[in-house]
């Protein structure tokens, strides 16, 4: 077998609207394609053997096991491969279920499509899917088990990280479209004008000063100090006499940790000695030259999160142990705890696994254990300095046991930092009691707080605090997306495109728009070459000053990756003709139909469909359209134009020389073709039949007649206006006509 081509699909595509991200991989099954599953001696039993999870896949059977009665029967190999993609990607953490597999019209080559969770892990799926078939068929082994930890791997490198995650699935959750910018957790929110941004917790409101107040953790406690907070006692040290002063001053036990370190990073707690200190503040000094070092305060570890100034979670932290049960030794014990179904590689699951290092090893000689030694029955053993859940830790949700003073600091805390998103470290016997009178302290104020111990408390109630950050950005009332007009079609998209955009920058809008002549913002290039595919849209919708997107789309974008934007307000198809047919499995106009519908399938259910009512192949999209539909022609004779005026619907008809807009017996003539320079004097009909889409689809967004009327009169076509699309230079004797025919319509 060869794998021709594999495409990934990221936006609404000709496999599915909702099913965004998608593999499509071309695969040849070369001498396979005459070798049926049933054919294949031993395969079924092989396949059962590997991936035995694949009992579950019901396929078309309708129940469990379904699939292997397919292969029992004899399916074809590509079918195989499909149900393989899906089953290895779940069984690394990524639940997909999506897929299709179709053989085009080249024998023996098939389209196999899957969904996938993160990009690369798709690509990778997609490769070895074909690879596991091969060896299933050559009876060679394959190691399943290295192929499901590297795409657990790739998934950890890939994926957002849970609490950015969670912010995400809540704006997915209300409808809000976001874009990852770069590979790390740099998100966008909304389109255009609208965006919002934010990076972990951290969002495009909170403060740099904060930030920097929250990361200085001898200024954070200065200002709490100064504010009557309760804080442990200590200062800064850079060396040894340093570390001798405070220590002569505060006394034992200490904690030591780096000035400006984060989770928990080069930190030593409960110091008693001054050699553990001595080896602390080197500890300390590999993340920062400054280190801080405090009264170690006794109690339990609790996590404060405040979200625009509101408490709205808390948790106690306990860092990894294991409890001995008098025969198991600290190693076997670690294992035991890591069979927990709750914890899982990296992220991947509400806890981590436990993993041994250096932290580990010198808590256990401090109890002059190691890994061999076996813990009394009912001991508990802590495994990590820290109550970080990346290094094994649990969280216990106390959010409604906390004092509603300790609430009320925790709120005053956050302004005095100045921090949007925060998270307040407090080491304390209980919250039930206000902090002055249980003796406890505030230890440190965190900027970009983790979410994971509040969204999947080890106990307790799971607390939605991703919620409290989507309604920061998005205060109810508040516009997330731009308005979306996509143009497709064989024929006139560029020139639609442009009217469309003119009409909109003239009634106050910075418009941005894509034609395949470039990208463009106000009329401004700024980047020149066939712009019509997802990248260019995505472009636009995120520029920060574009109020109304003018997106022309054409089939090579739509097959390629799918479409740029979740749903448009409206879309306009200018017609269905014979171009590019032969390529990209597109082989007649049918093929090339079911392409084009992909942007008339993504407007919104009160949006607008747009067509073109002197086209056949338009028309018959109409019935099995899900959003309203209005129509354009150049005869307002056409049946399907009268049908619509019977009916009381919407249509734009170029009639007694005019461009009319038409709703039952009622019309309004929009300017007479003559006038409209782009029409030349009303002789260029195909002209006018983009004057129509335009004219119509702006009335529908909502803008008024005059003002399209106007704008229609002052687009006058030009080599810097209209590139390429019936161009006249006039020189003495002769004029020249220069226009992009690149098809026979044209």
């Amino acid at each position: 077998m060869k794998i021709e081509k594999i495409q990934v699909l990221r936006g609404p595509n000709i496999w599915s609207i909702r099913r965004k991200k998608l593999i499509q991989m071309r695969l040849d099954l070369e001498e396979v394609e005459h070798q049926p599953t049933n054919k294949i001696p031993g395969f079924r039993e092989r396949l059962e053997k590997l991936i035995p999870s694949l009992i579950t896949h019901r396929c078309s059977e309708g129940v469990e096991g379904g699939f292997f009665q397919r292969v029992e029967m004899g399916t074809w190999m590509g079918h195989v491969i499909e149900h393989i993609a899906l089953e290895i990607q779940t069984l690394a953490g990524m639940d997909t279920g999506f897929g299709r597999t179709r053989e085009t019209k080249t024998p023996g080559v098939y389209n196999v499509v899957f969904s996938y969770i993160e990009e690369n892990s798709g690509v990778y799926t997609a490769e070895q899917s074909v690879e596991i078939a091969q060896c299933l068929i050559d009876g060679t082994d394959y190691d399943i088990d290295a192929c499901i930890k590297r795409l657990k791997e790739i998934r950890e490198r890939e994926r957002l990280g849970p609490s950015t995650g969670s912010i995400v699935e809540e704006a997915v959750a209300r409808n809000i479209p976001w874009i990852r910018l770069g590979k790390n957790s740099l998100v966008q929110l909304g389109y255009g004008v609208n965006q919002q941004r934010f990076q972990a917790t951290i969002t495009g409101n909170t403060s740099s000063i904060a930030v920097d107040i929250a990361c200085n953790k001898e200024l954070t406690k200065k200002m709490l100090d100064d504010a009557a907070i309760p804080v442990p006692t200590g200062d800064l040290v850079v060396d040894e006499e340093d570390l001798e002063r405070v220590i002569r001053k505060i006394g034992y036990p200490i904690v030591l940790k780096p000035l400006d370190g984060n989770h928990g990073r080069g930190q030593s707690i409960n110091v008693n000695d001054w050699e553990t200190a001595k080896i602390g503040l080197q500890h300390a000094q590999t993340v920062s030259r400054k280190v801080i070092v405090e009264r170690y305060v006794t109690g339990y570890d609790f996590r404060v999160l405040v979200i625009n100034h509101k408490m709205v979670a808390a948790a106690r932290r306990v860092p990894a142990n294991v409890v001995g049960d008098g025969e198991m030794n600290i190693q076997q014990l670690i294992d035991k705890e890591n069979l927990d179904p709750r914890r899982g590689y990296g992220h991947e699951n509400v806890l981590t696994e436990i993993l041994v290092d250096k932290d580990t090893n010198e808590l256990l000689e401090k109890l002059n254990y190691t890994l061999e030694s076996v813990p009394q029955k009912g001991e508990i053993v802590y495994l990590k300095s820290t109550a970080n859940l990346s290094t094994g830790g649990t969280s216990i949700d106390v959010t409604d046991m906390i004092h509603p003073e300790n609430v009320t600091m925790c709120e005053r805390v956050s302004k005095i930092i100045g921090l949007d998103v925060c998270g307040i470290d407090i080491m304390a016997e209980n919250l039930t009691q206000p902090l002055k009178e249980s003796g406890g302290a505030i230890l440190e104020v965190n900027a970009a707080p983790g979410f994971r111990m509040h969204l999947a408390p080890s106990e307790g109630l799971p607390r939605n605090v991703a919620a409290p950050v989507v309604d920061m950005l998005y205060p109810q009332g508040k516009p997330v997306r731009i308005p979306i007009i996509a143009v497709t079609g064989t024929n006139g998209k560029t020139t639609t495109t442009r009217l469309i955009a003119h009409i909109v920058k003239n009634n106050g809008y910075r418009v941005g728009f894509t034609t395949s002549d470039g990208i463009y913002i106000q009329n401004t290039m700024l980047t020149k070459g066939d712009t019509t595919g997802p990248i260019s849209a995505e472009f636009v919708l995120k520029d920060p000053t574009v109020e109304f997107a003018v997106l022309e789309t054409a089939r090579g974008g739509i097959l390629r990756s799918g479409l740029g934007f979740s749903y448009c307000d409206i879309g306009v198809l200018t017609n269905i003709k014979e171009d590019h047919l032969g390529l990209s499995d597109i082989h007649n106009l049918k093929d090339l139909t079911r392409v084009k519908r992909v942007v008339l399938d993504s407007v919104k259910k009160d949006g607008w469909s747009v067509l073109n009512a002197d086209d056949d192949y338009s028309m018959r999209l109409m019935p099995e359209l899900d959003s309203k539909v209005a129509l354009f022609s150049l005869d307002e004779n056409n049946p399907h134009i009268k049908k619509f005026a019977k009916e009381g619907k919407i249509t734009c008809v170029y009639e007694d020389g005019f461009i009319t807009i038409k709703k039952g017996d009622w019309k309004i003539r929009v300017a007479k073709a003559h006038n409209i320079p782009i029409t030349m004097e009303g002789k260029a009909k195909f002209m006018i039949s983009n004057v129509l889409a335009a004219s119509l689809a702006t009335y529908l967004y909502g803008f008024e007649i005059e003002d399209i009327s106007n704008s229609l009169r002052t687009f006058i076509p030009s080599a810097q206006l209209t590139p390429g699309r019936l161009n006249i230079f006039k020189f003495k004797n002769f004029k020249v006509l220069i226009d992009f025919a690149h098809n026979p319509a044209g």
